[in-house]
């Protein structure tokens, strides 16, 4: 089924607001084992005609988002019933829920408000109980020989989300034919690319039948995506965390932040953090997680050489025979906030983001991370020389992978 989403407004072209329906309704029709084939966005006004001419020509359900509110800019009504060849009218169940909408606020209905109770003539009005735009349905049998069916939702997303689960996708059920819903699950990798799936697992999950699988890659991370019956997606699954055991830390798509924030709060263990280079980025990550306040105590941004000597107490003589991008310095860091935030494990990093301050002995790229519990320190160096805010996306992924790790390794 080729499913086209046209959404309308000229602020979703102006970038004053920011267009999340697709990625919504694309998620949504995922567990009814659909897609969105194209996306289409378009301002108001006569583009709405032109992109409806369009989309019925060659899609099998069109979703049109926006345009059905009371003001002069809203036209998809008017849009859809030219396009389809039929006449405007008043459907008075929906003129009646208007009334009644604005009566049980207190609230006198102005006139404008009368034209969201048009309907093109046989198509069925969608109710809106969050809002005042009734949506529209448009079955195949109105687009004649083109046999594409059409919905016009509200925009907010408060009224098109539900409209979308209550009326349209039991229309796709039966439009589509579908009796099962589809499994999809999501695996979230750190440390490896997509071309390590390729040479490691591709061959195997192609052998399991009725299983779609696809890869998202982002600055040291890949998800792997399973789409199909729920058999398939749990073998797939376990075939992928059995061959990148300790590079998966996700099975729920979950963030890193929000796995290391949830095995903190399982282990009722503190946490705490000492920056350099990231400039507070691990810190930040962490604490957009709900409920870390319970588990992070402490986030030092030593930026400075006298920061890491004054803040955490890293000996200046340490920094002058090693250089603050050091193991030694990194070890320092990491220790240095344990002892002053009295939490369980602390991590530290300390490098060179660039584009300048690289040497040949530590080039741009260059840094050391360091992890310190109370029974244990150590460091690693990594060099990731793909520009400066890449660099710190990837040292907070790698410093949170190593604490996700290190708390892990105590289980055992």
């Amino acid at each position: 089924m080729k499913i086209e989403i046209i959404n309308t407004g000229s602020e979703l072209l102006l970038g004053t607001t920011l267009n999340t329906h697709g990625a919504w309704m694309g998620t949504e029709l995922m567990g009814l084992g659909l897609r969105v084939q194209r996306q289409t966005t378009v301002p108001d006004g006569d583009a709405i005609i032109a992109a409806l001419t369009e989309a019925l020509e060659r899609s099998d359900v069109v979703i049109v988002t926006g345009g059905i509110g009371p003001t002069s800019d809203d036209i998809c009504r008017e849009a859809a019933a030219a396009v389809l060849g039929v006449d405007l009218i008043y459907d008075e169940a929906a003129l009646r829920s208007l009334e009644a909408f604005f009566a049980s606020r207190g609230r006198p209905m102005a006139e404008s408000n009368r034209k969201q109770a048009l309907n093109p003539v046989g198509a069925d009005i969608l109710p809106n109980p969050n809002g005042t735009a009734p949506g529209i349905y448009a079955p195949p049998r109105m687009s004649g020989d083109r046999l594409c069916a059409l919905f016009l939702l509200p925009g907010p997303p408060s009224e098109m989300k539900p409209m979308f689960r209550e009326e349209v996708t039991p229309r796709l059920r039966s439009l589509a034919g579908v009796e099962s819903d589809h499994t999809l699950q999501i695996l979230r990798f750190t440390g490896i690319g997509e071309s390590d799936f390729h040479e490691g697992l591709d061959v195997e999950l192609s052998t399991i039948d009725d299983l779609e699988v696809g890869y998202c890659a982002r600055p040291a991370e890949v998800d792997l995506r399973l789409i199909g019956n729920a058999e398939s997606v749990s073998k797939a699954a376990v075939m992928a965390q059995t061959a990148f055991a300790h590079q998966c830390f996700s099975t729920c798509d979950e963030s890193l932040e929000q796995v290391v924030v949830r095995i903190l709060t399982e282990q009722n263990k503190k946490l705490s953090l000492a920056e350099s280079c990231t400039g507070g980025r691990i810190a930040s990550r962490v604490t957009d997680v709900s409920g870390s306040s319970a588990v992070f105590t402490h986030g030092f941004v030593t930026y400075a050489n006298e920061a890491k000597v004054e803040m955490i107490g890293v000996d200046a003589d340490l920094i002058d025979t090693h250089g603050a991008v050091s193991e030694e310095v990194a070890l320092a860091m990491a220790e240095g906030a344990l002892k002053k935030s009295g939490a369980d494990i602390s991590a530290s990093v300390t490098g060179i983001a660039g584009p300048t301050g690289g040497t040949e002995d530590k080039p741009v790229g260059t840094v050391w991370i360091g992890i310190a519990t109370p029974t244990k320190s150590y460091a690693i160096h990594r060099c990731h020389n793909r520009g400066r805010e890449i660099f710190k996306q990837v040292v907070s992924q790698t410093a949170l992978d190593l604490i996700r790790k290190e708390l892990l390794s105590d289980q055992t």
